[in-house]
C-alpha cells in the first residue's frame, strides 16, 4: 500500500519535476555504491596525466631533444597513427600529445561502465522495478546515473588541471587537457546512455557503447594518417580528434569545446526521448528469441558457457588482434622514438628487457597485451559470480549438475580465452612488424612465443579470482583492484622507477623479457602452479559455502 501511495504522489507531482523525483536519492545511492570505483579511477587517471610532465622533462631536458622528439613523431605516420601529431615541443605539448588520447580513451571507458551500471544493469537485475514502485520519476534513474558520471569526470578535469598547473605548466593549456579528457568522458556518458536504450543487457551496452569508441579510435587513427595537422575530416568525425584539436599549450582552441557541449546535449536529449518511448526493462532492440528446440551443444553446462561467453571472446581477438597490427606497424619506429636520448632508452629497456631496442619495444608491447589480456580471464571468471547472484545458476545447479562441473565450465572459457586472445594478438604483432620491417622469416615466431609467454601470469591473476569466488565471493569485485594494480606496476613503474620489490607484485614481473632475453622454465612453472593453488582452493570452499 505505501509503494502505491508513494507510486501515486509521484505520478500526481505538477509539471516536469515529477519525472525527476527521487533524483537526489539514487544519486546518492549511486555515489555510495561506486564509493570505491570512481575515487580510483579518478587518481589514477589523474595522477597519471598530471605526473607524466616531470618525467618528460627529466628525460628531454633540453629544447633541442624535445624538438627532435617532436619532429620525428609528427613525422612517423605509425606513431600518428597511435598518438596523433605533435602540436609543441614543450613540455606541456609532448604531455598533450602522450596523454590526451589515452586519457580521453580511459575517461570514456570510465563514463560507460558508470552509467550502464546504474541504467541498464539495474533494470536487468530487477531492482530497478523494486525503486520504481517507489516515489522516483521516469527519468530519474538516468538522470542520476549521468549526474554520477558528470561528477567523476569533473573531478578528473580539475585534477588534471591542478596537478598540471601546480607543477609550473601554463594553467591555458592545464585547463585545455582537463576539459579535453573529462569532455570526452561526458560525452560518452550521454552515447552509453543511449546504448542502455537500445540494449536488453548490460553486457551488450557496454559492448555497444565500446565498438562506438573502437570506431572513433579508429576514424581519428586513419585522419591523423592522412595529415599531419590534424585537420582531416575523419579527425573532425570522432570526439577524440576533438579531444587533440583542443590544442593543450599549443595556442588552445576553446570553440572546439563547444562540439563537446553540443555533442553532449544532443546525446543526452536522445536518452531522454527514447527511455520515455520504452517500457521499464524493455529495449529498442529486443533479443531474437531462439530455436524451437535447443542445439545439441546446450546439452550440458560446458555448451552453455560457451554460448554465453562466446561473443566476448569473438570481440577481445578481434580487439587483440587490431591492437596487435597498430603495434607491430611502429616497432621499427621505436628506435626514432627514442632518437639517441639516453633515459629514454633505459626506460624502454627496463620494460622490455635489455636486448635491442626493437626486441625491447616488442617485448614491451607483448606484456602490455598479457596484462589486458588478465582483464579478459578476471572477467570470464567473475561471470560466475554474476551467474549466482542474479539466480541463473540455481536453476542449472538443480538438475543433474555437479558445482564443481559448473564451475569449470566457465573456467574452461577463463583459462583457454587468454591463450586464444594473445596467439591471435601475437600472430598479427609479429605479421604486422616483418611486414613493416621487410620480411617474415625469423620475426613472427619469436614475437608469437612472447605473446604466449604472458599465458601464466595472466592464470595466477584469474586464479586469485577463482580464490576469491570461492572463499570471499562478497569480496570477488576487489580483484579488479589487484588486476589495475598490475596494470598500473607494468606500465608506469619503469617510467618512475619503482623499487624491484613493488615491481615483484605483479606476476608479470617475474617473466623472462621476450623476444631477446634468455628464457628459463622456472618462472613459468612456478607462476602455473601458483594458479594451480589458487583455483584448487577457490574450488574447495566453493564446495563447502551456500550459494548466492
Amino acid at each position: 500500500m505505501t509503494a502505491v501511495t508513494a507510486s501515486a504522489t509521484a505520478t500526481a507531482a505538477p509539471g516536469p519535476s515529477r519525472h525527476l523525483a527521487g533524483t537526489g536519492a539514487l544519486l546518492r545511492l549511486a555515489l555510495r555504491r561506486d564509493r570505491l570505483m570512481i575515487p580510483a579511477w579518478v587518481l589514477i587517471l589523474g595522477l597519471s596525466v598530471a605526473g607524466t610532465g616531470s618525467s618528460i622533462e627529466t628525460l628531454y631536458a633540453g629544447a633541442a631533444e624535445r624538438a627532435d622528439l617532436a619532429g620525428s613523431m609528427t613525422a612517423n605516420a605509425s606513431m600518428r597513427a597511435m598518438y596523433g601529431p605533435v602540436f609543441s615541443d614543450s613540455v606541456g605539448g609532448l604531455v598533450a600529445w602522450r596523454m590526451t588520447g589515452l586519457g580521453a580513451v580511459l575517461a570514456a571507458v570510465m563514463s560507460l561502465l558508470i552509467v550502464v551500471r546504474h541504467t541498464r544493469e539495474e533494470e536487468e537485475t530487477g531492482r530497478q522495478e523494486l525503486l520504481s514502485a517507489a516515489m522516483v520519476g521516469r527519468r530519474a534513474p538516468l538522470t542520476a546515473a549521468l549526474l554520477a558520471a558528470l561528477i567523476a569526470n569533473t573531478g578528473l578535469a580539475v585534477l588534471i588541471t591542478g596537478g598540471l598547473a601546480g607543477s609550473g605548466r601554463p594553467a591555458a593549456g592545464s585547463l585545455a587537457l582537463g576539459l579535453a579528457v573529462g569532455g570526452t568522458g561526458v560525452l560518452f556518458a550521454g552515447l552509453a546512455a543511449i546504448a542502455a536504450q537500445f540494449t536488453e543487457s548490460a553486457r551488450l551496452a557496454k559492448g555497444l557503447t565500446g565498438a562506438v569508441l573502437g570506431l572513433c579510435f579508429a576514424l581519428r587513427a586513419a585522419g591523423d594518417v592522412a595529415t599531419t595537422d590534424a585537420t582531416s575530416p575523419l579527425t573532425w568525425i570522432s570526439p577524440l580528434g576533438w579531444a587533440q584539436n583542443l590544442r593543450p599549450y599549443a595556442g588552445e582552441r576553446w570553440g572546439t569545446a563547444l562540439l563537446f557541449l553540443a555533442g553532449t546535449a544532443l546525446t543526452v536529449c536522445a536518452a531522454y526521448a527514447l527511455t520515455a518511448r520504452r517500457d521499464l526493462g524493455m529495449s529498442f532492440l529486443p533479443a531474437r528469441p531462439g530455436r524451437a528446440h535447443a542445439p545439441a551443444s546446450l546439452s550440458g553446462p560446458f555448451g552453455l558457457a560457451w554460448r554465453l561467453q562466446r561473443t566476448t571472446l569473438l570481440g577481445w581477438t578481434l580487439g587483440f588482434v587490431c591492437a596487435g597490427g597498430i603495434f607491430g606497424g611502429i616497432a621499427n619506429g621505436a628506435a626514432d622514438m627514442v632518437g639517441g636520448n639516453r633515459r629514454t632508452r633505459e626506460i624502454f629497456e627496463r620494460m622490455g628487457g635489455q636486448a635491442g631496442l626493437t626486441d625491447a619495444f616488442l617485448a614491451t608491447m607483448t606484456g602490455l597485451l598479457g596484462m589486458i589480456a588478465a582483464i579478459f580471464a578476471t572477467g570470464a571468471v567473475l561471470r560466475l559470480r554474476g551467474e549466482e547472484t542474479d539466480d541463473r545458476a540455481e536453476p542449472v545447479l538443480a538438475a543433474a549438475v555437479g558445482r564443481l562441473r559448473w564451475a569449470c565450465s566457465h573456467l574452461a572459457i577463463a583459462f583457454l580465452g587468454p591463450v586464444v586472445v594473445l596467439a591471435f594478438g601475437g600472430l598479427a604483432l609479429g605479421v604486422s612488424y616483418g611486414v613493416t620491417a621487410g620480411g617474415l622469416g625469423g620475426r613472427v615466431a619469436p614475437v608469437l612465443g612472447a605473446a604466449l609467454a604472458q599465458v601464466p601470469a595472466v592464470w595466477t591473476l584469474a586464479g586469485l579470482a577463482v580464490l576469491l569466488f570461492g572463499l570471499l565471493p562478497k569480496a570477488t569485485t576487489a580483484v579488479w583492484a589487484l588486476v589495475g594494480g598490475c596494470l598500473a606496476i607494468g606500465w608506469i613503474g619503469p617510467t618512475l622507477e619503482f623499487p624491484q620489490a613493488v615491481m615483484d607484485l605483479s606476476p608479470f614481473g617475474h617473466l623472462p623479457k621476450l623476444p631477446g632475453a634468455e628464457a628459463t622454465a622456472t618462472p613459468f612453472l612456478w607462476l602455473t602452479a601458483l594458479a594451480v593453488l589458487f583455483v584448487a582452493a577457490g574450488l574447495a570452499g566453493f564446495r563447502r559455502r551456500d550459494l548466492g
